[in-house]
């Protein structure tokens, strides 16, 4: 219709294909990697999977993620750190990162220790807490057990959602 307004939106950007002959080079897979890893972090495996999709096989994938580990511009450790970083800053706990990284195909060796030196998940807890629900102590059960929800989907222990919440277990 000629007076219709249209929709402003664009389609989705379609992935590059490499050409025939450049999906076996290994230097084209290592520019299609630079050209990911000038955007963001990333992990070996995932981008090694990647540029799979892209259509470079994976003999050229795998010695363009060699030399970029060589070239130290590739680092799964370094990632890792990050990644804990900034999920922690967006109030997220230990439990939600560490199964994200092992979706992304991060080591199970990397991630043990990156989420010990992460911050103090007890305290993180404590104000993801208070700034969702105020500096007010949960003043019934119910109330407790909601906001204990909350804690338990973004990732938190039960000992840091019961230290948070304030319902530590009284033995007699």
């Amino acid at each position: 219709m000629p007076g219709c307004c249209r929709s402003a939106r664009r389609a989705a950007p379609v992935a590059k294909r490499p050409r025939p002959e450049a999906a076996a080079d290994a230097n084209s897979a290592r520019a299609a990697a630079l050209g990911l890893l000038a955007r963001r972090d990333y992990l070996s495996a995932e981008l090694g999977r990647k540029l799979r999709e892209r259509g470079f096989q994976a003999q050229a994938a795998s010695e363009a993620l060699e030399h970029l580990t060589a070239e130290r511009l590739l680092d799964d450790a370094r990632t890792v750190e990050r990644f804990v970083a900034y999920r922690a800053g967006r109030g997220q706990g230990p439990l939600r990162i560490g199964l994200d990284l092992k979706a992304l195909g991060a080591p199970a060796e990397l991630i043990g220790p990156a989420l010990e030196a992460g911050p103090d998940w007890r305290a993180l807890a404590r104000d993801v807490r208070r700034r969702r629900f105020g500096a007010a102590a949960p003043a019934d059960w119910t109330e407790r057990a909601r906001q204990a929800r909350f804690l338990q989907y973004r990732g938190f222990s039960s000992d840091d959602i019961r230290a948070a919440t304030g319902a530590e277990l009284e033995l007699d």
